[in-house]
C-alpha cells in the first residue's frame, strides 16, 4: 500500500516488460552496467543511457511489511511518508523544494518486501540529489508533531484504500486468512490499532535497523558515467555507518491442507469474488510460466475467464489477476466483479471449472503464443525509458535473483512450453491450495415476513 504511488503489477511480477514478437533476443546493454559495493555495504548499480540528458534514481530499501510483527505493523509504509518530512539539516518540505528548483521530481512506494524511493532529474542535478538522499538516510528527523501529523495521514489512507473500499477490505481479509505463519499475512498499510499506537522509540529502532546503507541497493540509469557516480556515492553515502544486518525472516508458510473461505457482508451493489493461491518467489525459475498462465486466463478479451464468465455466460463484469513474486512465495490472485444481483455460487463454480480444465488439458499453442506476445510486448515497452530500465534493473537485482537475469528475460519467456504452464497450474491452482473470498450484501428480511413478525 503506497502513499505516493501504487506498486504496479508489473513491478511485483519483476516487470514483465517486451519487443518484436517471437524474437528470443538478449536485452542489449548488459556489458554497459557497472556495479560497486561501498565500504559500508551499500550496493550501487549504474546503467548508462545517453539518449537524453536525464537520470532515474531508485533507492531500494530492503524492508516491507514482511519485516514487521504484531504491534508495529505498517511501519515500513509509514516511513515512506516520513522520509519526505525533514532531517536535522533540512526542514519539512525542503527536500521537495530543492528537487523542484533543480528540475527534478520524486515518488516512492511500499510493498510486502521493499520500500523504494525514486528521483527523476537532469544530469546537472546529480550531486544535489546525492546530497539530499544521503542526508535523509542518515539524519532523518523524528519531530513528534510531524509524526502525529503523518500518523493521521496514514490512518486516513487506510480508511480510503481498505475500510471504504470493498475490494480492499475483502483482499485484506483474504490475505490474512491465506497466511497462517508468514508475515505476508500482514497488510502493508498496517492494522488500525498499530497505526494508532506506534511510539517514537518504535520508529527510531525500526529506522536504525532497516534504513542502513548495507540494507539498500541504489540504482541509476541515464546520462551518467559509472565512475563519476561511484565517486559521488563514496563522498555522500560511504560516511554513513553500516548497521548490524537485520534479523532474517526465517518463517516458511506451512503447506495449505484444504480450501479456506472468507465472507464479508457489505452494502455492495456489485458482489465480489477473490481467489488467492499460494505461489512462488521472485527467484523461482517458473516465474515466466506463472505469468503466461495468468495471462491465458485473464489478459485481454480473448482470455479464458473473460470469454467464458464475462462474454458468454455473463456471470461476471470483469475478471483480472496478478501474482506477487518477492523474497518468499506469495499469492496468485484472481478477482471477479459480478453484476448487481449476480450469483456468486454460480460464478465460483464456473471459475473452478475453468481452472480444473486448464489443469487437466493444459493450454493451446495459440493461447501460449498470444500470452507470450503480450508478455514480451509489455517487457520491451517497459525498457523504452530510463525510468522503466531503473525499475526493472532494481527489481531483478533485489527480488529476482540478480540484475543479469533481466538481460536474458526474453529467452526465458521463449523457453516456456505448454507442458510447463500445465505443470504450474496443476501444482499451484489446486482448490486445496486456495483461499476464497466473497463480498456480498447481507440478506434483507422479506417485507411480508417483516409485517407478519410485527403483527405477531
Amino acid at each position: 500500500m503506497a502513499s505516493r504511488s501504487r506498486l504496479s503489477r508489473m513491478l511485483l511480477l519483476g516487470l514483465v516488460l517486451v519487443a518484436p514478437i517471437g524474437f528470443a533476443q538478449q536485452v542489449p546493454g548488459a556489458d554497459q552496467v557497472r556495479t560497486t559495493t561501498l565500504a559500508n555495504g551499500m550496493q550501487i548499480i549504474v546503467w548508462p543511457d545517453h539518449d537524453i540528458p536525464n537520470v532515474a534514481l531508485y533507492n531500494w530499501v530492503h524492508v516491507g511489511s514482511r519485516n514487521e510483527a504484531p504491534g508495529i505493523t505498517g511501519l515500513a509504509h509509514f516511513f515512506e511518508h516520513m522520509m519526505f518530512n525533514g532531517t536535522s539539516k533540512r526542514t519539512p518540505g525542503e527536500f521537495d523544494q530543492v528537487l523542484e528548483a533543480n528540475g527534478a521530481r520524486n515518488n516512492a512506494f511500499t510493498s510486502d518486501d521493499v520500500t523504494v524511493y525514486q528521483d527523476w532529474f537532469p544530469r546537472s542535478a546529480l550531486e544535489t540529489v546525492f546530497d539530499l538522499e544521503a542526508d535523509r538516510l542518515q539524519n532523518l528527523a523524528f519531530d513528534p508533531k510531524v509524526v502525529e501529523s503523518e500518523r493521521d495521514v496514514v490512518y486516513s489512507e487506510r480508511r480510503l484504500r481498505v475500510d471504504d473500499s470493498h475490494q480492499g477490505r475483502l483482499q485484506e481479509q483474504v490475505q490474512a486468512t491465506a497466511f497462517l505463519a508468514h508475515p505476508y499475512g500482514i497488510p502493508t498499510i498496517g492494522w488500525p490499532s498499530d497505526i494508532r499506537s506506534w511510539s517514537i522509540d518504535d520508529l527510531k529502532q525500526f529506522f536504525s535497523t532497516y534504513y542502513a546503507p548495507n540494507n539498500c541497493t541504489l540504482v541509476l540509469v541515464g546520462d551518467v558515467e559509472p565512475e563519476a557516480v561511484f565517486a559521488l556515492a563514496r563522498k555522500y553515502f560511504e560516511p554513513i555507518p553500516a548497521q548490524p544486518a537485520p534479523r532474517p525472516v526465517k518463517t516458511v508458510e506451512p503447506d495449505q491442507l484444504g480450501e479456506r473461505r472468507v465472507t464479508v457482508d457489505a452494502n455492495a451493489q456489485t458482489p465480489l469474488l477473490q481467489f488467492a493461491y499460494h505461489g512462488i518467489s521472485g527467484m523461482d525459475p517458473r516465474r515466466p510460466a506463472m505469468d503466461l498462465l495468468t495471462r491465458v486466463l485473464t489478459d485481454g478479451d480473448a482470455s479464458r475467464l473473460h470469454r467464458t464468465l464475462v462474454e458468454e455466460q455473463k456471470l461476471a463484469i470483469s475478471a483480472d489477476s496478478y501474482f506477487s513474486s518477492g523474497f518468499d512465495p506469495g499469492l496468485v490472485w484472481f478477482f471477479l466483479s459480478l453484476p448487481a444481483e449476480g450469483d456468486a455460487k454460480q460464478a465460483e463454480a464456473e471459475f473452478t471449472r475453468q481452472i480444473e480444465r486448464i489443469i487437466k488439458n493444459g493450454v493451446t499453442a495459440d493461447e501460449l503464443a498470444r500470452a507470450r506476445s503480450q508478455a514480451l510486448a509489455d517487457f520491451w515497452r517497459g525498457l523504452a525509458t530510463i525510468d522503466g530500465k531503473a525499475q526493472a534493473l532494481g527489481s531483478f537485482a533485489v527480488l529476482q535473483g540478480g540484475y543479469k537475469k533481466l538481460f536474458d528475460e526474453p529467452r526465458a519467456y521463449e523457453a516456456v512450453t505448454q507442458q510447463d504452464i500445465q505443470k504450474v497450474a496443476a501444482e499451484f491452482l489446486r482448490s486445496t491450495n486456495r483461499t476464497v473470498g466473497v463480498l456480498k450484501s447481507p440478506p434483507q428480511p422479506d417485507d411480508a415476513q417483516t409485517k407478519t413478525g410485527g403483527a405477531q
